[in-house]
């Protein structure tokens, strides 16, 4: 049996996005599949019945050097490709392979909006990494494991979610990846079922603000108040999820959702959209085309370096309500 080494340091939506890879490894060559990721991310691996072992990095990666070339591992799979995985690479001298990052071709949509991007979504980019080892896309889509004690009664949090209701995922890495409150709002007031917005500690205080505009009894501010796994299960039971290009958006497609994605400075030619394989008609692309500055970032900034934020403020909010209910409608049929 083969032991590989699979590293992905960070962060939560790219290690969802592994996924794919992880569990072709460990079901198509039955391999004993050791993972190296950041402690604080470490959890996502650990609830991973394809992952046998998980290193973690705290601070330097001399710390788990040691015991890393104590596994003599046959082969590395890279799917972080930075500087710190090819020290680890380079440390352990084993086999080894990784995946086209694509850095020079994002660079050039970025500064010079020449997209030379092949159509290609970063799941298949990923499996190039383990194709000398006989593995193939099952085209299965995302996984996402929540622990028996993180499952969430929708009911128990608000008596509104006891039915059919929409999760919006209101928060994001870079401020310009984040629809403004009033757009949210805008957006909300058009949704009839009852809504739960989803995030972390930060976005409490704006989901605060959003149920007080709003003043619908059957809006709750969830944000803060549950771990990822915990949202993740909220996400799970939802009839359909909005989200910004963030990491709630592809654990939405994991659960195979209904997903509105909204996309301000980042675009989906990055190739990092909802992956829904087998049920493309699932996900629904919320962005505003034709702007000359988009994208400015392949990851985002504090504010727009335009100043004027069209990339948000004139997304439809009326286009994101229907494409939620009609995405729905769908599903009962």
């Amino acid at each position: 049996m083969k032991k590989i080494l699979l590293i992905r340091f960070s962060s939560i939506g790219d290690i969802v996005l592994t996924s794919p890879v992880v569990r072709a490894l460990k079901t198509q060559i039955g391999c004993e599949l050791h993972v190296l990721t950041k402690q604080k991310f470490s959890f996502l691996f650990v609830n991973n019945p394809y992952v046998d072992q998980v290193h973690t990095l705290k601070d330097d990666i001399a710390e788990v050097l040691p015991a890393l070339k104590l596994e003599n591992f046959d082969f590395v799979v890279d799917l972080q490709k930075n500087l710190r995985s090819y020290r680890v690479k380079k440390a352990l001298g084993k086999p080894s392979a990784s995946f086209p990052k694509l850095n020079k071709q994002k660079w050039l949509l970025v500064n010079f909006k020449l997209n030379n991007l092949p159509d290609i979504h970063i799941v298949d980019r990923y499996f190039k990494a383990v194709v000398s080892l006989g593995v193939a896309n099952d085209l299965k889509g995302l996984d996402y494991f929540i622990p028996e004690s993180a499952v969430v009664d929708p009911s128990f949090v608000h008596r509104s979610l006891s039915g059919r209701y929409v999760a919006i995922a209101i928060g994001g890495q870079h401020t310009t990846k984040m629809m403004p409150t009033e757009k949210l709002v805008g957006v909300i007031e058009k949704i009839k079922l009852p809504v739960v917005l989803l995030g972390d500690k930060s976005d409490s205080s704006r989901g605060e603000e959003i149920v007080q505009q709003l003043n619908r009894q059957d809006v709750f501010n969830a944000c803060g108040q549950f771990s990822l796994d915990q949202s993740a299960s909220l996400i799970r039971q939802a009839a359909a999820v909005i989200s910004h290009d963030t990491g709630l958006m592809h654990i939405a497609a994991a659960f195979k959702k209904p997903v509105v994605s909204i996309w301000g400075n980042t675009v989906p030619d990055f190739g990092m959209y909802p992956y829904l394989p087998n049920t493309p008609e699932l996900s629904v692309i919320a962005e505003v085309n034709d702007l000359k500055c988009r994208p400015c970032s392949k990851l985002g900034y504090k504010k727009c370096p335009k100043k004027h934020f069209r990339c948000m403020i004139d997304q439809d909010e009326t286009f994101i309500a229907e494409s939620v209910t009609r995405l729905i409608q769908k599903q009962l049929k």
